[in-house]
C-alpha cells in the first residue's frame, strides 16, 4: 500500500490528478511497476510537449528575428519554425509558400470584383524610363505601404525587363506590356518567382481584388530628353526615385544639347498632357480648334490658354515627338457599359 500511495503522490504532483484512485490495490500493481521508466522529469515533460527548441532565449530571439524580417504575425512564425526545426532560412522559405497558397487562393476567390482604385507609378533610372498601373478595389488599399510596394516590384520588373533589351538606339524606342505580359515577368534579383507571385501575395495579406493593369517603357539615346510628370504625386524615401500617383505622362523630346531647365520643361509638357489629354502630337502647322482639339501641339497651353502648347515649345529649342499617358482606372467605365 505504501508503494500505491507513493505511486499517486508522484503522479498527482506530474499532472494535477490521480487516475489510480478508481484502480484500487492488488493485480494492478505490477504493470505500475513495469511502467514506472516512463515516468519523466518535469523538464523532460516540457520538451516533449513545447519542442526543444522553444525552451531557450535564442529561440525566441530566432521567433522575434523572423517576425521582424517577413511582418508575419508571431504564431505563423512560431509554426514556421517547427515546421522547419528552427532554421530560419527554412521558416522564411516556409512562410512565403503558405502565403503565396493561401494568395492564390484567395485571388480565385475574388476574381471578377471591379478594381477601378490604384496608383501610378512612374520609375527613371538613366536613359529608361518606366510607367505603370496596378489596380485594386478601394482608395484605402492603394494608400496602404504594402500595396504601394507591390507598384514599386512591379515598376523595377518592368525597368529590369527593358534594360536587358539589347537594342542599338539611333533613336527613341517605346514599348507597352499589357497585363499578362506585365504578370509573367520576373520579380526581381531579391524575390522569387514572377510579378504575378507577388500580386497572389499582396491579395492574400491585403483580402482585395487586385490586377497588373498595364506598363509603358521609354528608352532614350543621346540628343533625347524624357519629361515627366505624376499627378497627386507621393514620395517616400523607401521607395528610391519611384514617384506615385492617379495620373502619370511621359513626353519624348528631341534636343541638339542638354539645357539646364529641360526637367523643368519636361515637367510642364507632362502636365499639359495629363490635365489636356491629347490624342496625337500633331505639328507645329497645325490650326487651333476643330480636329487639332486632340493635337497637342495645337491645343491652348494649360497654363497659359492665350497660346498654343507648340508656340510655348518653340523658343525652348526642342521639339515633341511623342508621349504616354495614364490615369489610373481608365476604360473600367467602358467595360461596364459593354
Amino acid at each position: 500500500m505504501s508503494l500505491l500511495r507513493s505511486l499517486r503522490l508522484c503522479l498527482v504532483a506530474r499532472t494535477g490528478s490521480c487516475p489510480l484512485s478508481a484502480l484500487g490495490p492488488g493485480p494492478f500493481l505490477p504493470s505500475l511497476q513495469a511502467g514506472l521508466p516512463l515516468l519523466q522529469s518535469p523538464q523532460q515533460w516540457h520538451t516533449f510537449h513545447s519542442g526543444s527548441w522553444l525552451s531557450s532565449a535564442s529561440s525566441k530571439e530566432l521567433l522575434m528575428k523572423l517576425r521582424r524580417k517577413t511582418g508575419y504575425s508571431f504564431v505563423n512564425c512560431k509554426k514556421a519554425l517547427e515546421a522547419c526545426g528552427g532554421d530560419l532560412k527554412q521558416a522564411e522559405s516556409w512562410l512565403h509558400k503558405q502565403a503565396q497558397k493561401e494568395g492564390w487562393s484567395k485571388a480565385a476567390r475574388l476574381h471578377g470584383r471591379k478594381t477601378k482604385e490604384g496608383l501610378i507609378g512612374l520609375l527613371q533610372e538613366g536613359d529608361t524610363t518606366v510607367l505603370v498601373e496596378v489596380n485594386c478595389e478601394t482608395d484605402f488599399v492603394s494608400r496602404n505601404l504594402k500595396f504601394q510596394q507591390l507598384v514599386q516590384q512591379v515598376a523595377l520588373g518592368t525597368l529590369l525587363h527593358c534594360q536587358n533589351l539589347k537594342d542599338q538606339l539611333s533613336t527613341y524606342s517605346k514599348g507597352f506590356l499589357n497585363s499578362s505580359e506585365l504578370s509573367e515577368l520576373p520579380a526581381g534579383p531579391e524575390r522569387e518567382g514572377s510579378l504575378k507571385d507577388q500580386l497572389a501575395l499582396a491579395i492574400g495579406k491585403l483580402g482585395e481584388n487586385m490586377i497588373l493593369k498595364r506598363a509603358a517603357w521609354v528608352k532614350v539615346p543621346a540628343g533625347f530628353y524624357v519629361g515627366s510628370y505624376v499627378h497627386g504625386a507621393m514620395h517616400s524615401p523607401s521607395f528610391n526615385n519611384l514617384v506615385l500617383g492617379k495620373y502619370g505622362a511621359l513626353v519624348i523630346c528631341e534636343t541638339s544639347e542638354l539645357k539646364a531647365n529641360l526637367e523643368d520643361l519636361g515637367r510642364r509638357l507632362g502636365q499639359h498632357v495629363v490635365g489636356m489629354a491629347p490624342l496625337s502630337v500633331g505639328s507645329l502647322d497645325d490650326e487651333p480648334g476643330g480636329e487639332g482639339e486632340t493635337k497637342m501641339l495645337s491645343q491652348p497651353y494649360l497654363l497659359d490658354p492665350s497660346i498654343t502648347l507648340g508656340q510655348y515649345v518653340q523658343p525652348h529649342g526642342v521639339s515633341v515627338v511623342d508621349f504616354v499617358r495614364f490615369e489610373c482606372g481608365e476604360g473600367e467605365d467602358a467595360a461596364d457599359a459593354e
